[in-house]
C-alpha cells in the first residue's frame, strides 16, 4: 500500500496507466517546495484495540498493508501448516514512529522539558516497534527482528529470511517494510539538498532530487517444497554488498552496486543475459542515477530493459525495497515492464536501456536493486515458477 493505491490490483492498474501518486507537499506543518507520496486517511484511523499502545502513523500503515490482498489470511493458513513458532517476522523501517516523538516534543513540560506521559517510546518510535506490532497482529511466535539500513532495508530482509529458512530456524517468514512521512525525514533530506521541487524524474537530464513517499509492503516466504504451485514467484538470488564509500553519496563507479548485482546473479546461478527486466533503485538524484547506470551498463550492457518506479510511488526509504520487489512480481505476473514516468528526456550521459513507456512482453526473471546510505546495497533476483 502506498500513494498509488491499496493492494496489487490497484498498484498494477496505476502502473499500467502511468499514473503518479506524487503531489505537492501538504503534510503536517511542513513548509517545503517539494512533492510527496502521501497515503490518505492515516490520521483518522487507529490500530486494532488490543494493540492500542502501538498506535502511531507507521503501525497504522502497517496494519492497512497487512490487510491488503488477503495477506493476513494467507499467514494464518501458513501458521496452520507450519505452526506459529516456525514462522519468522523480518521487517524493515527507516524512521519507524518518530513522528510520535515529534508531536510529543511540542507538548513537553515547559518547566522540566519532560515529554508527555502518554508518549510511548518503546511501542511507537523505537525501530523494533514495527516487528513487535506485526508479530502480535498476526499472532506469530517465531524469531523477529527489524532491519534499518536506510534505503536497502526492506530488500535486506529477503536475504535474512532465506538464510533463516535455509538454516532450519523457521519454515516460513513474513518479510516487509513500512515507512511513513515525518518532519525529520523531510527536513533532513532537504538539508542535504536532495529534495526535488518537481515529481522526481529518475534518469532524466533535468533530474534534481528525490520525492519522498510512504508505504507498506509484505510478502510471505515459504521453504521450497517438492511441488511448486503454478503462479508462485520464486526468490532465486540474493546479493548484498557494503562499499562504505561515503555516508550519503554512492561510489562514483558503482562498485558496490555492481558487486551486489553480481552476487545476486551468482546466487541464482544465472548470467546477466538471463534477466528480462531490471527495476532500478533510480532515486532521481544526479549522483545516484549516474552511479547505478554505470554499474548496470558495465554488467548488462544496453540491451536489458530497465526503469525506476519511484516517479510513481516516491522514494519509500525503508519500504522501498519490498515495494519494488512486489512491483517486480507484478511485472512477471502481468508480463509488463513499467515505464519510468514522469521522466521525459533521458540523460544522454546514461547508457542503460531506460524505458519511458510501458513495454509488454514475456518476463521470467527480474532483478530489483535497492541501495542505501553508507554503501549498503542489495539486489534480488525473482523468477516465475514453472
Amino acid at each position: 500500500m502506498n500513494a498509488l493505491g491499496a493492494g496489487k490490483r490497484e498498484i498494477a492498474e496505476a502502473l499500467r496507466s502511468a499514473r503518479t501518486g506524487l503531489a505537492p507537499c501538504r503534510f503536517e506543518t511542513v513548509e517545503l517546495d517539494t512533492f510527496v507520496g502521501e497515503v490518505a486517511g492515516l490520521d483518522s484511523m487507529t490500530v486494532r484495540a488490543d494493540l492500542s499502545a502501538y498506535d502511531c502513523r507507521n503501525n497504522r500503515l502497517a496494519q492497512r498493508g497487512l490487510e491488503c490482498d488477503g495477506f493476513s489470511a494467507a499467514v494464518e493458513s501458513a501458521a496452520g501448516q507450519y505452526g506459529r513458532a516456525r514462522i519468522g517476522v523480518f521487517v524493515a523501517t527507516s524512521t519507524s514512529g518518530i513522528l510520535e516523538a515529534e508531536l510529543a516534543y511540542r507538548h513537553r513540560d515547559p518547566t522540566t522539558g519532560a515529554l508527555p506521559l502518554a508518549f510511548n517510546y518503546a511501542q511507537t518510535q523505537n525501530s523494533y516497534s514495527l516487528g513487535d506490532f506485526v508479530q502480535r497482529y498476526l499472532g506469530l511466535e517465531g524469531p523477529v527482528f527489524v532491519v534499518s539500513s536506510a534505503c536497502s532495508s526492506s530488500a535486506k530482509v529477503f536475504g535474512n529470511a532465506a538464510r533463516m529458512i535455509a538454516s532450519g530456524v523457521c519454515d516460513a517468514a513474513v518479510v516487509g517494510g513500512v515507512d511513513t512521512l515525518c518532519l525529520t525525514t523531510l527536513y533532513g533530506f532537504n538539508s542535504l539538498g536532495l529534495l526535488s521541487h518537481q515529481p522526481c524524474r529518475p534518469y532524466d537530464v533535468a533530474r534534481d532530487g528525490i520525492s519522498i513517499g510512504e508505504g507498506a509492503g509484505f510478502a510471505l516466504i515459504e521453504k521450497e517444497s517438492a511441488k511448486i504451485e503454478s503462479g508462485i514467484i520464486r526468490l532465486l538470488g540474493v546479493g548484498d554488498s557494503g562499499d562504505a564509500h561515503h555516508m550519503s553519496t554512492p561510489h562514483p563507479e558503482g562498485l558496490g552496486a555492481r558487486l551486489a548485482m553480481q552476487r545476486a546473479l551468482a546466487s541464482a546461478g544465472l548470467q546477466a543475459s538471463d534477466i528480462d527486466y531490471i527495476n532500478l533503485h533510480g532515486t532521481g538524484t544526479r549522483t545516484n542515477d549516474a552511479s547505478e547506470d554505470r554499474a548496470v551498463f558495465e554488467l548488462f550492457g544496453s540491451g536489458t530493459p530497465c526503469s525506476s518506479t519511484k516517479g510513481s510511488t516516491g522514494h519509500l526509504l525503508g519500504a522501498a525495497g519490498v515495494t519494488e520487489v512486489i512491483i517486480s512480481m507484478l511485472a512477471i505476473e502481468h508480463d509488463l515492464m513499467p515505464g519510468g514516468r514522469p521522466t521525459v528526456d533521458i540523460d544522454p550521459e546514461l547508457r542503460s536501456r531506460y524505458l519511458l513507456e510501458n513495454r509488454p512482453g514475456r518476463i521470467d526473471r527480474v532483478l530489483s536493486n535497492s541501495f542505501g546510505f553508507g554503501g549498503s546495497n542489495s539486489s534480488l533476483v525473482l523468477g516465475r515458477a514453472g
